[in-house]
């Protein structure tokens, strides 16, 4: 009998990769999703989506020991920092008590879970660079505290269950499926901007830095993380900054645009660079995607992506 694996927003960005990883390692996999920003269409006809809110514990808690998955990777997130500045208590309703919720079902199965967890927006623009996760978080949003929260949550249940739940803390990570719509993903962004030849917004005027990951090497950390105890930076320890992404996308495109700049927004981070070393120690993972490369295939892969959405219009 194959492996069971579950993946909480599994019709997501990175969820859905994560899915056709397991998938392609034989696993049986069943996806929770509200698709409230996931998309059905991103998963994998070999997997079984069921479509709840993991804030509904009941329903939740049916699927998982109906399932009786052997491996649980909890993706699903409320992930807007300017969502969550708005509405703080869905912020926390969904990132904390639905990590309890997740955790309190693994318990009863003995099944550990790998939590995703954010990078910069948990250290803080004080946090010297690359962080390492020792650093103590210092969140400037909503979003960054439930996600500290929810990390205590699994940490806990981890110490006092004897089971070995991971916390993976992402960098920014990017690729094909991320969603253009919406403030987060700035590279999907920038894509879709040039797809249709028009000038974007670069937020904190170009300047702001972050950790860009693709993600299949997210993948890859996931799967390694899977088992193991303990919290780990999921990065590449390099620092690009906005106008650098939005002139390597540009280069892809063979296109040139001049951008419009503005200022950051709420809760937003100046900076941010993740030490990854300890996942390199323990989990013998690294990124291996430089930018370059990971600009120029998602370049690639989105627009495929944009024109099917339009019904198989050029840009």
């Amino acid at each position: 009998m194959a492996n069971r694996a579950l993946v909480t927003g599994g019709a997501g960005f990175i969820g859905s990769h994560l899915v056709d990883a397991l998938l392609a390692e034989g696993y049986e996999v069943t996806v929770v999703d509200d698709l409230s920003s996931g998309d059905a269409r991103n998963v994998a006809p070999g997997a079984e989506l069921r479509t709840l809110d993991i804030v509904d514990r009941a329903a939740l808690h049916a699927a998982i020991e109906g399932t009786q998955p052997r491996a649980i990777f909890h993706l699903a997130a409320q992930a807007s920092v300017v969502a969550s500045v708005a509405d703080p208590t869905r912020d926390c309703a969904v990132n904390v008590q639905g990590t309890l919720n997740v955790l309190d079902a693994a318990a009863r199965l003995e099944v550990p879970v790998v939590f995703t967890s954010t990078g910069g927006a948990l250290y803080g623009d004080e946090a010297p660079r690359p962080t390492p996760e020792t650093r103590i978080p210092a969140p400037l949003s909503p979003y960054g505290a439930s996600k500290w929260a929810a990390e205590a949550y699994v940490n806990t249940w981890s110490l006092s269950g004897g089971i070995p739940h991971a916390v993976c803390r992402l960098g920014n990570v990017y690729g094909p499926r991320q969603s253009p719509h919406g403030e987060a993903g700035v590279v999907a962004i920038f894509s879709h901007c040039l797809y249709a030849e028009k000038a974007p917004k670069l937020y904190g005027r170009g300047s702001p830095t972050r950790d860009y990951v693709y993600v299949g090497d997210v993948v890859r950390a996931l799967l390694a993380a899977s088992g193991r105890r303990g919290t780990f930076n999921v990065a590449t320890g390099v620092e690009t900054d906005v106008r650098e992404v939005w002139d390597g996308l540009s280069a892809a495109a063979g296109k040139q645009i001049e951008p419009q700049l503005a200022d950051l927004r709420p809760g937003e981070l100046q900076h941010s660079c993740l030490d990854a070393s300890l996942a390199a120690a323990e989990l013998g993972w690294r990124a291996e995607v430089g930018i370059r490369d990971g600009l120029a295939q998602t370049y690639a892969a989105l627009v495929g992506e944009f024109e099917a959405a339009a019904g198989g219009a050029g840009g």
